[in-house]
């Protein structure tokens, strides 16, 4: 008889709708994976972009979607030496390479695995693997940000901002962020040494006061449109813009041109070596993840809502799904 498991599966390309809770058999462990107890994993940008058919060529259908894992290890391959059953570890699953973190168990090639950080939950940290390997990958092996550069984090309030301004701070860097007035104590929490309002405030105009004309060594976009293409303005000369938005049409970059400007494009690879030196920044109290919301798996499409709805709410950080439990939280709606 097959071992079952709960997953939440997309059944069609779609709304939030398009998600079931179905019982599927557990996956079995290759010679070099573990098979991982899900305890957490959390929604991403690209989670509901899958889901609405963006990379509809990449995900046959039915599926197993979602890109981050907090669990423990319940079973090692007969070639692995590195973990065994029992142990604590966190992950991104391999991005279109199989199923995803939907799910009660999962089943990964070791080298992606990396032991969970030791004064994290689950929760918090199956809400860091995604976002913090696009942060490191973005910010240390495109951009090398170096102590006492500044950086312009678009979106400080957001999932992936929350992480950048962390980790700017620890590499250190000044870190200017946009973010909204009420949002502002909190990202100068997290780092921020100055915070813009981008609803109010034209944010090159605000760079070039902040930096005396001379303008920011890096910006990390993590919003696309504008935030592309009138960075560069915002740009010291031989600046740096990385993005992890991909671009649905063609972008005229042509501000980029007279800075000399390098542009990094990111769609993040994760290995183990990346997570190990985010959890070197978490316990020495460096990086903290934020968790904005939480609702159990069976609640999953609702998940989505509140992500791809976040300006409707009070939601800083990341949604995250307790897999193991029923934890709800929810953010207040914005009056």
């Amino acid at each position: 008889m097959t071992d079952l498991m709960k997953a939440v599966v997309l059944t069609r390309f779609g709304g939030a709708d398009a998600f079931e809770l179905r019982e599927v058999p557990v996956p079995r462990v290759g010679p070099r994976q573990v098979r991982v107890r899900v305890r957490a994993t959390a929604v991403n940008p690209l989670d509901h972009q899958i889901r609405r058919g963006d990379y509809a060529d990449h995900v046959p259908l039915p599926a197993i979607i979602g890109h981050d894992i907090s669990g423990v290890v319940e079973e090692a391959g007969s070639h692995v030496t590195e973990f065994r059953a029992g142990d604590e570890v966190y992950y991104t699953p391999r991005i279109f390479g199989g199923p995803g973190s939907y799910a009660e168990q999962h089943v990964a090639d070791v080298d992606l695995v990396g032991r969970k950080p030791e004064n994290l939950s689950h929760l918090e940290a199956a809400s860091l693997t995604l976002v913090g390997g696009t942060v490191w990958e973005g910010l240390v092996t495109r951009a090398r940000l170096t102590v006492g550069e500044t950086i312009l984090v678009h979106g400080g309030a957001g999932g992936v901002g929350t992480i950048a301004i962390q980790v700017a701070k620890a590499m250190g860097a000044r870190v200017i962020t946009t973010a909204k007035a009420g949002d502002h104590e909190f990202v100068r929490s997290l780092g921020a040494d100055e915070a813009i309002d981008f609803t109010s405030t034209d944010y090159v105009g605000a760079v070039a006061e902040m930096t005396r004309g001379e303008g920011v060594d890096v910006v990390l976009d993590t919003i696309g449109g504008d935030a592309l293409t009138r960075s560069p303005l915002a740009l010291a000369d031989a600046g740096r813009v990385v993005s992890i938005v991909d671009i649905a049409q063609p972008q005229n970059l042509i501000e980029a041109w007279d800075k000399n400007a390098s542009y990094y494009f990111v769609f993040t690879r994760q290995n183990r070596g990346k997570l190990d030196a985010l959890t070197t920044l978490v316990e020495r109290g460096l990086v903290k993840p934020v968790i904005g919301a939480t609702l159990p798996l069976a609640r999953t499409g609702e998940a989505h809502e509140l992500l791809e709805n976040r300006r409707s709410y009070a939601l800083r950080g990341k949604v995250a799904i307790d897999v193991a439990g029923e934890t709800v939280a929810l953010p207040p709606r914005v009056s």
